[in-house]
């Protein structure tokens, strides 16, 4: 129990699950360097300052993930990287260019350190499960990937970015011999997310209709989801991809119970009833996740 925990580096530790990741490695005693961005989340940046000031184990970087030479500075004295990149301002196709390259500086500074030895990278259910034929697939699971060029159809910017920012990260990562993670989230939802993830929220949403019919819209609780990236960088068996979601929306009645969590960003009709005849069957799968929450990752 003496032994003392490794520094690690989040970041962006100014968005709404960046945060939940600090807050649950310094529950267990880890020393942090919290990577922030200018445009980050308002209410959490200043979270984070405040943690700097009363929390010795804190000490905040600011950084631009386009600026290569921050990254390193933050990186420095670190051995393991929680990359969880998202933008406050929503998405659209220039963001998705940009978190691409922003996830290609992060993991080639990871490559260029000495001490990085694993990297949990934050990616997204949305990486996996937009593609024209989902419909008639059985299960989805850890090897399924969003069609790229269905997403720009669709306009779906946030699935876009989310899978190509994570098939960049996982060839570079690949090329320079890194041993990486990714945590692939459904939507994600906790305490206060209407008002500290709003734009990024409703970006995953676009085209609920469609994941819910086809069984594939799903959510994690932000403690759930925080506490599922720091077991895969402590379980030296992890590998791959992980599913992460605790809920699967596949009734009405689940659908209007998200709807009424995410109140006011979706609002339902007034005195709207539930008829409770919709079932949908579920495609996901977490044989994975299960196994890493049982403490075996392998």
């Amino acid at each position: 129990m003496d032994e003392e925990l490794p520094t690690v580096c989040v970041l962006d530790a100014s968005n709404y699950v960046g945060f939940w990741i600090v807050k649950g490695l310094l529950s267990r005693g880890y020393s942090v360097h919290a990577a922030v961005q200018k445009n980050g989340e308002a209410e959490i940046q200043k979270k984070i300052r405040e943690m700097e000031k009363e929390e010795e184990k804190v000490v905040v970087f600011g950084v631009d993930i386009l600026d290569y030479q921050s990254i390193l500075v933050a990186l420095k004295g670190c051995s393991a990287l929680f990359c969880c990149l998202d933008s406050p301002d929503g998405y659209d196709d220039v963001m998705v260019d940009l978190e691409a390259r922003g996830a290609i500086n992060i993991v080639e500074a990871c490559a260029q350190t000495d001490g990085i030895e694993k990297i949990v990278f934050s990616s997204s259910l949305t990486a996996a499960i937009w593609k024209e034929n989902i419909s008639t697939e059985k299960d989805v699971d850890e090897r399924s990937w969003s069609d790229r060029e269905f997403c720009k159809k669709l306009k779906l910017w946030y699935a876009l970015a989310k899978t190509q920012s994570e098939q960049a990260a996982w060839a570079l990562a690949m090329d320079r011999m890194l041993n990486m993670v990714t945590i692939n989230a459904g939507l994600v939802l906790g305490p206060g997310v209407t008002q500290q993830n709003p734009l990024s929220t409703m970006s995953y949403l676009k085209g609920a209709a469609q994941m819910y019919e086809n069984g594939v819209l799903a959510s994690v609780d932000v403690k759930f989801l925080a506490d599922i990236h720091i077991r895969a960088f402590e379980d030296r068996s992890t590998s791959g991809r992980y599913f992460c979601f605790n809920q699967i929306v596949n009734t009405e009645e689940e659908a209007v119970k998200l709807a009424q969590t995410l109140s006011p960003l979706i609002s339902l009709p007034p005195r709207y009833k539930c008829q409770g005849s919709e079932v949908y069957a579920e495609k996901l799968t977490t044989k994975k996740l299960n196994k890493l929450v049982e403490g075996t990752a392998c």
